[in-house]
Parts: structure tokens; C-alpha cells; sequence
């Protein structure tokens, strides 16, 4: 999984009429591109499906594929993208051979409407499930057995990920790569795709729109943000950012969660992870140094954080991870870029 490796991390594409072709591109962007010369881990990505014949996709586009349904068996990870119309049945090859690779224990990911690829397989029955948010009520109609979330840019539920609408796939996918291969490399792929490197599956999936008045907010807010990533170190307690803001705490939080789709406490601890994750990954600061540094106050607030967000602890994350980057001890690498 590092950039040395024998066997790039195998990603399988599925394939058949009816994908959506900015899915696929998305996929192909985030593992189809070599950028081994810039820190990158090595990927192979193939285009699985039931035969060699062209899969065409609106616009006048087609998808060649270069590996059958078999390939799915040596795949590390899955990928099903969305659909143009979210009630095209798949060809039955294809929902046998997810449902094999879910009896394996290959991690399945679903971009937008490819949820409901997935639930014609039976593999979201009594599964959280996400999709677009304009898609949830026939989700839920079509398929009552799913578990279908309101609202969230991606959730996994058993090994499953699935993910909301077109931008939110981008999000799944980063998020699927700094999970398997660490924050850097996620990062280093946003930043060539132009997009935000960090963005948490808990988030609403859309945020109100802007007007005059709020547009002022906003502008408040981001300096708050801004001023946050930059002193994360510090207590830094949700009254004092609204003050800083120069809003009650009360009209603070709802502002900030208009504007950013999630909570002020939640996003400033994703700040602090995705600041920690960087710290264990480019040096070898002692984790209480680590936990001072990102306001967690104590390794052990850390560590509870990390098993409750990551399902890992630092040392782990660490032990993971380090070794795919050049680690200088004692040296901060920049807060994320994403106020």
C-alpha cells in the first residue's frame, strides 16, 4: 500500500448501461491517475463487467471495459457508480458477483444513485444507507428494507459505503483513500483535483443559500475558522468563537451550521484529527506532544477520539501510516487548508 509495493492497491470499477459518466470519471481521477511521483501509493484500476462489450453512458460516451466480473475476486475495493435513471435493474451477473465479493469481505462503495445497485443485491437489507437527498423517499419506497439516512455526505454500515449525491462521491472516494492509505495521500490527490481535501461524511448534504445578510455572516464565520485552524492548540470554546464572531453562542451555532453543514464542536474535532493525522504521519513528536498541539489536552482524550472517529488508535494511525511519508522529528507540517 505504500508506493514501493509489488501489488499496487487493486480497485474495481463496475460497469454496465445505465452508470453515470461523471461517476466514473470521479473514480478515474482519484484512482486512475499515477502519482507515485508525488507520494502517491501505486493503484490499479480496472473497468469489471460482465463481458468486453462497450457500456454506453449518456452524452454519446462509452466505457471500454478490460476485466470481467471475475477481477472482482483479486479487487481490494469496489466501486459502483451512480445511475441515470436510479430504477435501471442491473444485469444479474453484476448482483451476483457484489453479493460474492461482500461474502468475501471486499469493501463495497456506492457513489450517489449506485445505492440502489446495491440494495437490488439484497446487501443494504437491515443496512444504514445514504443516497441524494432528492432520491430518499424512492430509496425508501423501492427498497423498505434499507435503513435510508435523511441526511449525510457518506456512512458505511458493515463494510458497505455508500454515498449522496455527485460532490459527496468525490468526498466518499478521498475519504476511502485516507482510510486505506493515510491523510497525506488523500490530500495530495484533492489538491491536484482542485477540491477540498477534507470533508466529513456527517455534514449535511446541502447548506442554505446565501443572502446579503448571511453573506456578512459568512464572511464572520470564515475568519472565526480561519482563526481557529491557526490556534488549535487552545481551548478554544464554542462562546468564544461566537464572541469572536461577535454573535450569541446561540446564533453562532446556527449560523455555522448553515454555512458548513455541521455542528461548531464537531467540526472544530475534525480540525484537530485531520491535524493529528498529519503530526503522526510527517514526525516523531511524542503522542502527549501530538495531543497538546491539536487541543486534545492529553494522549488518552486523543486515543478516545481516534477509536471513536477512525476505529483506530494514534499509535496505530501511526504505525500505518508514517512510513508512507518522510517523517523530520519535531517538524509541523501545515494545518489542513480548508476554513
Amino acid at each position: 500500500m505504500v508506493t514501493t509495493d509489488p501489488v499496487p492497491y487493486r480497485v474495481a470499477l463496475v460497469s454496465f448501461p445505465g452508470i453515470r459518466a461523471f461517476d466514473v470519471s470521479v473514480i478515474t481521477e482519484v484512482w486512475g491517475t499515477d502519482r507515485t511521483d508525488r507520494g502517491v501509493p501505486a493503484f490499479d484500476l480496472r473497468r469489471a463487467a460482465a463481458d468486453a462489450t462497450p457500456v454506453p453512458m449518456r452524452g454519446g460516451l462509452s466505457l471500454t471495459p478490460d476485466r470481467t466480473l471475475a477481477w472482482l475476486a483479486r479487487a481490494d475495493l469496489i466501486l459502483v457508480p451512480g445511475l441515470d435513471d436510479h430504477l435501471t435493474p442491473a444485469p444479474q451477473p453484476v448482483l451476483e458477483a457484489l453479493s460474492r465479493a461482500h461474502a468475501r469481505g471486499t469493501t463495497i462503495a456506492a457513489l450517489c444513485g449506485g445505492a440502489f445497485t446495491l440494495a437490488q443485491a439484497g446487501l443494504l437489507d437491515g443496512r444504514r444507507a445514504i443516497t441524494h437527498w432528492n432520491l430518499v423517499d424512492l430509496l425508501r419506497a423501492e427498497h423498505p428494507r434499507v435503513t435510508v439516512e435523511p441526511d449525510a455526505l457518506f456512512i458505511e454500515d458493515g463494510n458497505i459505503w455508500t454515498a449522496a449525491g455527485t460532490a459527496a462521491g468525490i468526498d466518499l472516494c478521498l475519504h476511502l483513500v485516507r482510510t486505506a492509505h493515510g491523510a497525506e495521500a488523500a490530500a495530495t490527490i484533492a489538491r491536484s483535483m482542485v477540491t477540498a481535501p477534507f470533508r466529513t461524511g456527517t455534514q449535511a448534504q446541502f447548506i442554505e443559500h446565501p443572502t446579503p445578510r448571511t453573506d456578512r455572516d459568512a464572511d464572520a464565520l470564515a475568519s472565526v475558522r480561519e482563526y481557529a485552524l491557526h490556534h488549535l492548540d487552545e481551548p478554544l470554546a464554542v462562546a468564544d468563537l461566537a464572541a469572536r464572531a461577535g454573535m450569541s453562542a446561540r446564533s453562532f451555532a446556527r449560523h455555522f451550521a448553515a454555512a458548513t453543514g455541521t455542528t461548531p464542536l464537531r467540526w472544530l474535532l475534525d480540525q484537530r484529527i485531520a491535524a493529528a493525522q498529519k503530526l503522526l504521519e510527517h514526525t516523531d513528536l511524542p503522542m502527549a506532544e501530538v495531543a497538546r498541539r491539536t487541543g486534545f489536552g492529553s494522549e488518552i482524550t486523543m486515543r478516545q477520539h481516534f477509536a471513536s472517529r477512525l476505529a483506530t488508535s494514534p499509535r496505530a494511525y501511526r504505525a500505518s501510516f508514517a512510513a508512507h511519508a518522510s517523517r523530520r522529528p519535531g517538524t509541523e507540517p501545515p494545518m489542513p487548508a480548508h476554513a
